[in-house]
């Protein structure tokens, strides 16, 4: 398996998804938030992605430390990678590819987009959805138009699909042709249903309309699958059956010990996975506080540290002032005293 997913297999949800031309952070945030309990009830099919069209999504299961899985296609710039906070605490991470082609396929410019959604924060970090669509374009190296990104033919494979969240979580569906519900060349075609605008291309009100009609038909066959589970007294009456059937169904009524100690042990471990990773790789490098005295202008405080220097200057000159007058007054007065005293002293003699 380890030599499969070198070569780009991966775990993908066997169910059409409808293709979008834009994929919006809105519309990508509802799907993530239905997929986690899409993904509990209905087996991912380990697959490739190869080449993939023009507005294709696909729903994959990566674990934290996987790289993404090879598509097909080359591109030209590094992934850029940004969050985006959401109402409610929650955060989408977006991975962003731009500038791709397809080798040896006679493409001359690279215009072809990857974008990829998870919900680092209010939702599961390894359902990821991806989607294709396109951008601006170059001109192709002529060095790498004859050097393929993958080894062709993909090699054939028999891994049987997996429960990858739940309590049927690691559980394996035997391969029997193709899984219950996944139509031929899943993830590869138009969604049925789907309406054609005048222009002849896929509507996008149409789209949107049938894509949230197939998720909540999901929804409800895993919530009634979950209630029958979970009452078996409320069941509907079955017809008879083989008694190696009857065998069966008992032996999924009855969890062992040991089955459910693993199933909540693995139920916590994703729950301390989810927090100490985002400890260890989440967006830690905040940034420095500015200085704390940086929301003051310097030119404006010098200026008016001047004025006030220059007023304190003009209350000490008229403070001065009035004592240089005092002082005369009070000088004036004595003399005016010693010259009335010294009247009648004369005339006496």
């Amino acid at each position: 398996m380890s030599s499969l997913q070198a070569e780009g297999l991966c775990l993908r949800f066997p169910e059409n998804l409808p293709p979008h031309a834009n994929l919006t952070h809105e519309v990508a945030v509802q799907m993530l938030g239905r997929a986690v309990n899409l993904a509990t009830q209905i087996a991912f099919q380990p697959s490739y992605i190869d080449k993939p069209p023009d507005g294709q999504i696909y729903l994959l299961f990566i674990p934290g430390g996987v790289n993404f899985p090879l598509d097909g296609i080359r591109y030209m710039e590094h992934e850029q990678r940004y969050t985006i906070p959401l109402p409610g605490g929650r955060e989408l991470e977006v991975c962003e590819a731009r500038h791709g082609f397809v080798p040896l396929s006679g493409e001359m410019v690279t215009s072809r987009v990857r974008r990829r959604y998870r919900l680092t924060k209010g939702g599961h970090p390894f359902l990821v959805l991806v989607h294709y669509s396109r951008g601006q374009s170059t001109q192709v190296p002529p060095a790498l138009q004859v050097q393929p990104v993958r080894q062709y033919p993909l090699r054939q494979h028999n891994e049987p699909a997996v429960f990858v969240l739940g309590e049927r979580q690691g559980q394996r569906v035997p391969p029997a042709g193709h899984v219950a519900g996944m139509p031929p060349n899943v993830g590869m075609g138009v969604g049925a249903g789907v309406g054609i605008g005048v222009s002849g291309r896929p509507d996008a009100q149409a789209m949107l309309a049938q894509q949230n009609r197939e998720m909540e038909a999901l929804d409800r066959r895993g919530q009634r699958e979950r209630s029958a589970s979970m009452n078996p007294a409320q069941r509907q009456p079955q017809p008879p059956q083989r008694h190696d059937e009857e065998d069966d169904a008992e032996e999924l009524e009855h969890i062992s010990t040991r089955t459910l100690a693993l199933t909540r042990y693995r139920r916590n471990h994703e729950f301390m996975n989810e927090v100490f990773t985002h400890a260890a790789f989440g967006n830690n490098d905040l940034p420095k506080p500015s200085a704390p005295y940086s929301i003051f202008d310097k030119g404006d405080l010098e200026k008016r540290v001047e004025l006030l220097t220059k007023g304190v200057e003009e209350l000490q000159a008229k403070s001065a002032a009035r004592r240089a007058a005092r002082d005369k007054e009070q000088h004036g007065a004595d003399m005016s005293v010693d010259e009335v005293g010294a009247v009648p002293s004369i005339i006496v003699a």
